[in-house]
């Protein structure tokens, strides 16, 4: 054996690695050691191994995953653009929670007025995009409407509606729709169709804010429907009453719908 080599106690310490997480690297083939006592077990490491090491805890430390930091160790640096990405995604998710946060210090509990409204059916063009979980609904929603706004008439201001399922998991289908006037041909684009989507009566509330604080007054609407009896059949509609591109983020208005019966517990 490599008289340089050192037992795998001694390289935990040099590394500043425990003897466990260099069981588990040696596992994933992440570090593997570089004797093995066929005898006995025990396993050795070689000191030019403690860079790699070092290089391993620096990069846990980072919130680097393991695959991520497999690759990093092969010299594809590249790969850390990905985790680069995925931190920013989490910071500005962390962001808008903190700015809801902050709204519900200042104005308490949710307690939109909600009162009852009653839609007629609309020949609507329709898209769909599917979200991969809750985090990745707004990307969702902007694609989804990003599509519509292709084949919008120049002549007047979109009538914009989004669509959402009642029960969130992590298979989500949105739905986004561009109300259409008898006679209108918008034009064609892949993904779209002409549909009709359904009126009746629905639990209705105007949100004034950013979009990612919309979830505080379906909040107040759900809550309504709760107390009243009324089941949630969904799916919940988000009707975009402002420009974003004109209008500030806290002025935004956005009605928030549910359906309900109200002849079912009135």
């Amino acid at each position: 054996m490599d008289a340089d080599l050192m037992p795998i106690g001694q390289f935990a310490r040099l590394s500043r690695l425990s003897i466990k997480q260099l069981r588990h690297y040696a596992e994933l083939g992440l570090l593997p050691p570089a004797h093995v006592d066929p005898d006995t077990g025990y396993r050795y490491y070689h000191p030019a191994q403690a860079r790699h090491a070092l290089t391993i805890g620096l990069l846990r430390s980072l919130d680097v995953p393991l695959a991520t930091v497999a690759d990093v160790l092969t010299g594809a640096t590249t790969a850390l653009d990905h985790v680069r990405h995925d931190l920013e995604a989490e910071l500005d998710r962390r962001r808008r929670t903190l700015a809801s946060l902050e709204r519900l210090i200042t104005d308490g509990l949710p307690g939109a007025p909600v009162r009852l409204t009653t839609e007629p059916s609309r020949t609507v063009l329709l898209t769909r995009e599917h979200a991969a979980g809750p985090n990745d609904i707004p990307r969702a929603t902007s694609a989804a409407i990003a599509r519509l706004l292709t084949a919008a008439p120049t002549q007047r201001p979109p009538e914009l509606t989004a669509l959402f399922p009642i029960d969130l998991d992590d298979h989500i289908d949105i739905t986004a729709t561009l109300a259409l006037t008898p006679g209108e041909a918008p034009s064609p684009a892949p993904g779209l169709e002409r549909a009709l989507l359904p009126g009746g009566t629905f639990a209705s509330a105007t949100h004034t804010g950013p979009y990612d604080q919309i979830s505080l007054t379906a909040h107040a609407v759900l809550a309504w429907c709760a107390e009243r009896g009324h089941p949630l059949t969904g799916p919940i509609r988000e009707v975009y009453i402002s420009d974003p591109a004109t209008t500030p983020p806290d002025r935004l208005l956005t009605h928030l719908m549910i359906p309900i019966d109200p002849e079912e517990h009135p």
